[in-house]
């Protein structure tokens, strides 16, 4: 049975216990006790303690760093166990685990590196006087992460709110809760005070108790787009700063110039990779008219050839969603595209066949193909193995249909030609783009979207800029007084 942690201790709490279910085969993957009202409330309270405490609050940069490294190693030494912890709760293959594992001790590792060298500005005076700018924490982070990559999704949280001097009170989806609570664990061991992260568990309940609670001075939520609008709500009744990392539909495009052995390969990693769940997955896939039939037989029979099953297995492509409701949610959105006269389904469809596969929440890589982009499962995220195939003309027709969208989330764009590229790139709204390649990022850059696909950044100076706040300072360095009140 699985507790949760407030203000460094582990607890039962008087809420009910839930189940994470292995999504693989239906098992039980652990047994966690939910948190209640009152206990989101001792966990804010503890972190709005902590983080006042002189041991965390005047704690210089470079040991401030040194935990966040120290974190990074117990990840590294963690990394079996928490690849498969992951496995356990969300269905992730293990080698995308490894990868994730390793993103997560870089994110530690370079927030570190940013706590420590992070500088004050002094600006140029316009008078008799001496100004600075100096960076200070915002207090209490409630951090609110989705089911799809729970080991990256936590580390994104935790190390930029600790590198710039916060508490943290961490709620992981309750659909996969196992690795927010390592994490809590790590976080004890790395020597990082009792208080300053708190890892509560559980539903929608939980979440509306902690991004409500008057003394929460910030939000980071990671999650869907219907969800975002009532975090966004929550912070604005409280006027307080928050990051949404939210939903989005994102273009896929080939031009007929590209290299269409790369662009094949582009295309099925963009939407397939992680079965689909990633909010930057190329969902969109706009192919010009003159290459379109072509290209479209290629990337029909290679999505035909991905090798669905066990996330254990190596050679496994797409493995389950991460939950049973999950896939149900998505075989909806595979009903309405068979329903809508104006799409036409190419491949997949269905649930994959198989002993073992009929015991997991599995759905084969599936693509329609539409004529009308405003349909819904050519603009709604499915959050799923489902990519949409669609036609354009020239650039005037591409850049119309890619921003008719609430989303901005994310770009890729397959050609030869660079100048082509970059009128592409500057017409198209989104907060991330590839060109020639697809769904890869560093802790260096800054990552988030436009439109509805959220607001502020994560990654990079600027994503550790959002938990601070700024802080300016002018010293007088002359010998008179204020010349006022006006004399005559």
């Amino acid at each position: 049975m699985k507790k949760f942690l407030v203000n460094g201790e582990w607890r039962c709490g008087k809420g009910e216990t839930f189940e994470s279910i292995n999504p693989a085969d239906g098992s039980i993957a652990g047994l966690v006790y939910s948190a209640t009202s009152e206990d989101v409330d001792d966990a804010v309270r503890g972190a709005a303690h902590a983080v006042e405490n002189p041991a965390w609050r005047d704690m210089p940069a470079h040991k401030r760093a040194a935990l966040l490294n120290r974190f990074a190693d117990l990840i590294d030494r963690d990394r079996d166990m928490l690849v498969e912890l992951q496995t356990q709760d969300n269905g992730k293959t293990i080698t995308e685990g490894y990868q994730h594992v390793d993103g997560a001790a870089q994110k530690f590792r370079y927030c570190a590196a940013v706590c420590e060298t992070l500088e004050s500005t002094i600006m140029p005076p316009r008078g008799n006087y001496f100004v600075y700018k100096t960076y200070e924490p915002v207090g209490v982070v409630a951090a609110m992460t989705a089911f799809n990559s729970p080991i990256l999704h936590e580390a994104g949280k935790i190390a930029p709110a600790l590198a710039a001097g916060n508490a943290v009170v961490l709620k992981s989806s309750e659909f996969t809760p196992l690795i927010g609570l390592e994490y809590g664990r790590l976080a004890l061991e790395a020597g990082i005070p009792a208080g300053i992260v708190n890892v509560v568990t559980g539903g929608t309940e939980v979440g509306a108790a902690l991004v409500n609670h008057s003394a929460i001075n910030m939000i980071a939520f990671t999650g869907g787009t219907r969800t975002g609008r009532i975090v966004g709500h929550a912070a604005a009744e409280r006027i307080i700063p928050c990051i949404l990392e939210l939903g989005g539909k994102s273009p896929n495009i080939v031009f007929e110039d590209a290299n269409l052995d790369h662009a094949v390969a582009g295309m099925i990693y963009g939407i397939f990779s992680n079965a689909g769940q990633s909010c930057i997955a190329g969902s969109r896939i706009m192919v010009q008219a003159s290459i379109y039939d072509e290209f479209v037989a290629r990337l029909v029979d290679a999505a035909r050839n991905l090798k669905v099953g066990s996330p254990r297995d190596p050679l496994t492509a797409v493995a389950p969603v991460a939950s049973f409701r999950q896939r149900d949610n998505i075989e909806a959105f595979i009903r309405q595209g068979k329903e809508d006269p104006t799409s036409r389904l190419l491949v997949g469809g269905q649930r994959p066949a198989g002993s073992e596969l009929n015991k997991g929440a599995y759905v084969a890589p599936t693509l329609f193909e539409v004529t009308d982009h405003r349909c819904t499962i050519a603009q709604e995220e499915i959050f799923g193995p489902v990519g949409v195939v669609m036609k354009f003309e020239d650039e005037a027709d591409l850049v119309r249909v890619a921003n008719d969208t609430v989303f901005g989330l994310s770009l890729g764009v397959w050609t030869e030609d660079y100048r082509k590229a970059m009128r592409t790139v500057r017409a198209i709204k989104a907060g991330t783009v590839w060109v020639n390649t697809h769904k890869i990022g560093q802790p260096s850059v800054p990552m988030g979207g436009f439109k509805e696909s959220g607001i502020g950044r994560e990654n990079g100076i600027d994503g550790i800029l959002e938990y601070l706040q700024i802080k300016n300072t002018y010293w007088n360095l002359g010998d008179s007084p204020i010349p006022w009140p006006p004399k005559a």
